[in-house]
C-alpha cells in the first residue's frame, strides 16, 4: 500500500469563518483546531502545515458550560517571584474573550513549530464584523 504524501509548496489554503455565538467554547476551539491543522482534508500530512486560516467571530457570545464560569480558572505568571495571577473563566469572558479563546485552541495544537505557524492563521473577532472580506471566507456550520 503506497501512501502519498503532501509538499509544502503544494498547500492549497482557504478561509473559513466560525460563528461562536451561543456555542461552547471548547467546541467551537477544537473545530478551529482541526481546520488550523488540516485535519478536514483528504491529503492531511501530520508532518506538514497544510491547514487553512480560521475567523472566529462573536467571541464574547461564546458559552461556558456547567459551572466552569465559576470554577476554572486562568492562570498567567508575571516573571517576578511570588507573582501567579490567576482570574476566572466569567471575568476572562467578560473582558478578554478572544484570548480565552486563543488559549482554548493554542491548547489543542501541537506543541511545536508546527503548532506555532498554525496559530498565526487564527483570527478573533468580539463582534460579528471582521476585515477579512478580501479573502472570501467560507462559512463552516457548527454541528
Amino acid at each position: 500500500m503506497s501512501t502519498t504524501l503532501l509538499k509544502k509548496e503544494t498547500v492549497q489554503r482557504k478561509w473559513y469563518v466560525l460563528d461562536a455565538a451561543g456555542k461552547p467554547l471548547g467546541r467551537t476551539a477544537v473545530i478551529a483546531a482541526n481546520l488550523l491543522r488540516g485535519k478536514h482534508k483528504a491529503d492531511f500530512t501530520p508532518n506538514v502545515d497544510c491547514g487553512d486560516c480560521v475567523i472566529i467571530i462573536n467571541t464574547d457570545k461564546a458559552i461556558l458550560t456547567g459551572k466552569k464560569a465559576e470554577q476554572k480558572i486562568y492562570y498567567r505568571h508575571t516573571g517576578w517571584i511570588g507573582n501567579l495571577k490567576e482570574t476566572k473563566a466569567r471575568i476572562m469572558m467578560e473582558k478578554r474573550s478572544d484570548y480565552a479563546m486563543e488559549l482554548a485552541v493554542k491548547g489543542m495544537l501541537p506543541k511545536n513549530s508546527l503548532g506555532r505557524a498554525s496559530l498565526t492563521r487564527l483570527k478573533l473577532y468580539k463582534g460579528a464584523e471582521h476585515n477579512h472580506a478580501a479573502q472570501k471566507p467560507e462559512a463552516w456550520t457548527l454541528d
